[in-house]
């Protein structure tokens, strides 16, 4: 798949995901009785996933440079932080998962396994920071203190359409999970030190398609809303691919590298 029908391929997964958030669940039929979410199922997540990093490589496979917020709409507020951030800081005081909430983390460079634990609740492993999140269907569970992964409240929802992908080779499942998560902890939207703040909102969706040729892919478009840093929703794409051999898998600690332009500094000496 070219650089340019991928970009193409990804606004097209982030507008009909948008648009399809609006759509009413209703995977079982009206009147008939609500299946558990395992069994209502529009798609599968389950397995391991590698990420594949087709855009963005310079702010997602090395640190970026200290102030470097092109394309986050951050306000004067949030810019302040960003160009104050010090990676020695958060190391003294214990604070490098900052950027592995789930607005950085889905970002990482690394593999996630997604598995059901029980009947309404999908478990989301990630090896970058060895992070775990929970989606859980249903209500929402009774606020909790604030945690660095929060709380996520999923559902099923119906796509407007199943046209395929570029016109054939594969369809789509006719479905994507929605998830809206809350609660968080304060954190970093890059690991250079750009800030979300506590009172931020993640609405993300996932889908999923098998290309006859090149496997099963996983898209997850995530939309940030923080009205304390950002100002507008910060909307990105990640994607994966499916593995069917586990044995990279290599869970680490919530270790930043050194911003790019310090390394240069460090080895020019």
């Amino acid at each position: 798949m070219t650089h340019r029908r991928w970009r193409a391929f990804t606004l097209v997964v982030v507008m009909v995901s948008v648009v399809a958030a609006s759509e009413t669940a209703d995977a079982q039929g009206r009147g008939a009785p609500a299946a558990p979410p395992r069994q209502a199922a529009l798609l599968d997540l389950t397995g391991q996933w590698v990420s594949v990093i087709t855009e963005d490589w310079r702010w997602r496979m090395v640190t970026p440079p200290k102030g470097d917020t092109a394309s986050v709409p951050l306000n004067p507020a949030g810019r302040k932080i960003a160009e104050a951030w010090s990676l020695d800081a958060d190391r003294k005081r214990g604070d490098l998962c900052k950027a592995f909430g789930p607005p950085g983390l889905i970002r990482q460079p690394g593999r996630l396994r997604i598995r059901w634990e029980g009947d309404a609740t999908l478990l989301i492993e990630f090896d970058a920071g060895s992070q775990t999140r929970r989606l859980n269907f249903g209500s929402a569970p009774t606020r909790a203190p604030a945690t660095r992964q929060g709380q996520s409240v999923a559902r099923w929802f119906r796509q407007p359409q199943n046209r395929g992908i570029f016109g054939g080779g594969g369809a789509t499942t006719g479905g994507s999970l929605e998830v809206v998560t809350t609660n968080l902890l304060p954190g970093y939207l890059r690991p250079n030190g750009i800030p979300y703040s506590g009172r931020t909102g993640v609405k993300e969706f996932f889908d999923s398609f098998t290309l006859p040729e090149d496997g099963t892919w996983l898209i997850v478009t995530t939309v940030v809303n923080d009205p304390e840093y950002l100002t507008q929703e910060f909307v990105i794409s990640s994607q994966f691919k499916k593995e069917s051999d586990t044995s990279k898998w290599r869970p680490r600690s919530c270790e930043i590298p050194p911003p790019v332009v310090e390394r240069r500094v460090a080895a020019a000496q």
